[in-house]
C-alpha cells in the first residue's frame, strides 16, 4: 500500500489566513482543496510537502459570474459547478464539453478549477481549455494581486507562476463577440486521462477569423497550446482547408511521447484529427449553427 510521507495539517479560515500560513511554513507548504491531483503524487512520494493548508472553508472563492465583459471563475469552483453553469456554457461551450469528460462524478464533486490549473499536470484537461480561450490567472499574495496570461502561467510540467506564498484566486476570460469553442478528447476509458485532446476557440468577424486559440493536452505542447497553428488561422476564412493546415501545424509542433496510452505516431495522428474536429465545431458554434 502506498502511503504519503508524514505531513502537518493546517485549516485556513480565509484567503488572508491561507496566505499567512503559507508565509509562515515556507516553500514546502502546499494548499489542498479537492486533493485529487496532489494526494496521488504524495502517495507515490513524487510530492513531499511538509505542511498541507486546507482551503475548503474558503467558499467565497467558488463562483461563476460575469464582471465587465469577462467570465470570472473562482479558484474554489468545483468541476461539478462549472459543468452545471449555464453562464459558462452560454459564453464558452468548451468548458461544458471538457467537464463532461473529466474523471468521474466523485472527482467532479470535490475537485476544483484552481487545483487543476495549479497542478499543471501535462495531461490536465482544463489547462488546454483555459489556454484556448485566452484566460488570465489572478494570483494573490500578502503584498497584492497580479494578473498573468495563461501563456505565462504554465512554466513547465507541474510548474506554474504561483510563488511559494501566493495563491490562485480567480480565472478571468474575456467575452468577445463572434466566439465559438469546442473540446475533443480521446481516452482509453471513460474518465481516464487523455491519450490526446484539443480545445479550440475562434472569434469571427464577418467571413474571417479575427482571433484563434488552440489548446492541447497530453501531447507535450508548450504552455498547453499550439501557437503556430493559432497564428495560421488569424485572418483566414473558417474553412476546412484552413483548419487542416492548422491541425497539421498543431501535430508537427507538439512533442508526444510513446507510453502505455499509445505510440508517438498515433498521438500525432490524434492531435491532427482532434484539432480539426474542435475547429469545425468551434466555427459552427461561432456562426450559430450548433448549440
Amino acid at each position: 500500500m502506498q502511503v504519503p510521507a508524514p505531513v502537518e495539517y493546517e485549516r485556513a479560515a480565509s484567503v488572508d489566513d491561507a496566505l499567512a500560513l503559507l508565509e509562515r511554513h515556507g516553500p514546502e507548504a502546499r494548499l489542498i482543496a479537492g486533493g485529487h491531483s496532489l494526494l496521488p503524487m504524495m502517495k507515490l512520494r513524487l510530492a513531499r510537502p511538509t505542511v498541507l493548508v486546507d482551503i475548503n472553508d474558503l467558499s467565497g472563492l467558488g463562483y461563476v459570474r460575469v464582471d465587465q465583459n469577462e467570465l470570472c471563475i473562482g479558484a474554489m469552483t468545483r468541476h461539478r459547478d462549472l459543468l452545471d453553469s449555464a453562464l459558462a456554457a452560454e459564453h464558452f461551450a468548451i468548458m461544458r464539453d471538457a467537464e463532461r469528460v473529466i474523471a468521474d462524478p466523485i472527482v467532479r464533486n470535490r475537485g476544483t478549477v484552481g487545483g487543476s490549473l495549479c497542478q499543471a499536470d501535462p495531461s490536465e484537461d482544463l489547462s488546454a481549455v483555459f489556454s484556448a480561450v485566452k484566460a488570465r490567472a489572478v494570483i494573490r499574495s500578502a503584498s497584492g494581486v497580479r494578473s498573468v496570461p495563461l501563456d505565462e502561467f504554465f512554466q513547465g510540467p507541474y510548474t506554474t507562476a504561483v510563488g511559494p506564498a501566493e495563491m490562485l484566486i480567480e480565472v478571468r476570460v474575456p467575452i468577445k463577440p463572434g466566439s465559438g469553442s469546442a473540446y475533443e478528447k480521446v481516452e482509453r476509458r471513460a474518465g481516464d486521462w487523455a491519450v490526446a485532446a484539443a480545445g479550440a476557440c475562434l472569434w469571427l468577424e464577418g467571413r474571417r477569423i479575427r482571433e484563434a486559440g488552440l489548446g492541447l493536452t497530453a501531447v507535450g505542447a508548450d504552455h498547453f497550446h499550439a501557437a503556430e497553428a493559432e497564428a495560421s488561422l488569424v485572418g483566414s476564412e473558417p474553412s476546412d482547408d484552413t483548419f487542416r493546415v492548422a491541425a497539421d501545424l498543431a501535430a508537427r509542433h507538439s512533442n508526444p511521447i510513446s507510453d502505455q496510452r499509445g505510440p508517438e505516431d498515433y498521438k500525432r495522428h490524434l492531435i491532427a484529427e482532434l484539432s480539426l474536429r474542435a475547429l469545425r465545431r468551434a466555427a459552427a458554434r461561432a456562426a450559430g449553427e450548433e448549440g
